[in-house]
């Protein structure tokens, strides 16, 4: 006799910060769910990486959340320092983190545990890695995991990012290619180690920009240094590159930044690690027809390029919409997802579109000039 799938009536794909401030929020209303995550353990990967968390919805979601405090409490102090040089180590603009503005830096790790620590124990099944779904008529869903079991489910939500294999249910869009590679490195004990780049990128966010490339850096909260080195290259270019050789990956990327200061080139010369990635998006104003029982948040949705700082504080505004629309129509599913699609397609559109745009003023001919005139009069340049 044939055991029966597990049967949940709601299931989330995914435990990034939307999906758990979804999983939050639900439980705020007294409403259970089930979350299913890819990775092994809650510390199976080293999370990492500053946000910062915006009045306009990041910070809603926690209100949302009920853990406003608690985020309060994570926020790096003078995180919201931010400078921005040119290629020759000229600083261009420089600002101090005066504890007036509305977008505080966290680390993206505090923020995950603060809201694992949220939850009922047991609500989040790692190991479960999602390998696709499939619908089983009148909204129910079935999932199938990569080991080979299964679950179904009435309200499927697809939280699993920009390769999600929940988003073919709706749509037959993929991410592409945006033109832009970040090669990640850390610099460690940055105080200690690496005196002249923690003096240069200072106690906020850095910028450098210059001939369609630059650097992207963080000050973390254990004090190391985040940076991004970012250049618009073909797809295959990190490809052409030995990554298990640090020496020989350093020379690759460091080839493209002849000339520029000394300092600068430390960032990538003195790194301790170092991590391909490109950066991909989906089509601005992605949207899909109206599917009974699932839907998606965050990056499964509305994947966009970082150069607007919008991607998680969207993917938390998602799942406290999302969890709000659901406890507002009890017994009618559809009813709570046309709701939030409805209000999710024109705000991510509005902010995948400033992302692109970002990416193009960033790495355009002018960028510096460009970037300058932004922060200083708070417009670019024409």
């Amino acid at each position: 006799m044939t055991t029966p799938a597990p049967h949940h009536p709601i299931a989330i794909i995914g435990a990034g910060l939307g999906g758990l401030i979804l999983a939050r929020v639900l439980h705020h209303h007294g409403i259970e769910a089930a979350v299913f995550d890819l990775e092994p353990s809650r510390h199976a990967r080293t999370q990492g990486g500053m946000l910062d968390i915006h009045e306009e919805n990041g910070q809603k979601a926690l209100l949302a959340a009920g853990l406003y405090d608690g985020f309060r409490k994570l926020i790096h102090e003078g995180g919201q320092a931010m400078r921005l040089l040119g290629p020759d180590g000229t600083v261009h603009v420089a600002e101090e983190d005066e504890g007036d503005k509305g977008r505080p830096e966290v680390d993206r790790g505090d923020l995950r545990d603060l809201l694992l620590d949220s939850l009922p124990d047991g609500i989040i099944r790692w190991g479960s890695k999602a390998a696709g779904a499939r619908p089983l008529g009148g909204g129910r869903h079935e999932v199938t995991f990569s080991d080979g079991s299964t679950l179904t489910t009435d309200l499927l939500i697809g939280a699993d990012g920009a390769w999600s294999k929940i988003r073919p249910l709706v749509s037959d869009a993929k991410p592409t290619y945006t033109g832009i590679s970040f090669v990640e490195t850390d610099l460690l004990e940055a105080d200690a180690r690496h005196a002249r780049s923690a003096a240069l990128i200072g106690g906020g966010f850095f910028i450098c920009l210059g001939e369609g490339r630059g650097f992207l850096a963080h000050r973390e909260t254990d004090g190391s240094l985040h940076i991004y080195t970012a250049l618009k290259a073909d797809e295959d270019w990190l490809d052409t590159i030995d990554f298990s050789e640090p020496a020989a990956a350093k020379a690759a990327v460091l080839a493209h930044f002849e000339g520029w200061d000394e300092g600068l080139r430390a960032l990538v010369a003195d790194a301790d690690t170092m991590t391909p990635r490109r950066i991909h998006a989906l089509p601005v104003g992605h949207r899909w027809e109206r599917v009974p029982g699932v839907t998606l948040l965050g990056d499964a949705a509305h994947l966009m390029s970082p150069f607007a700082g919008e991607g998680a504080n969207l993917a938390m505004f998602d799942g406290a919409e999302l969890a709000a629309a659901i406890a507002a129509h009890p017994g009618d599913t559809e009813a709570a997802l046309a709701a939030y699609e409805e209000a999710l397609f024109p705000r991510s559109e509005t902010s995948a579109a400033d992302s692109a745009e970002s990416l193009d003023t960033m790495f355009g001919p002018q960028g510096l000039q460009q970037m300058v005139a932004f922060f200083t009069t708070g417009s670019p340049v024409q």
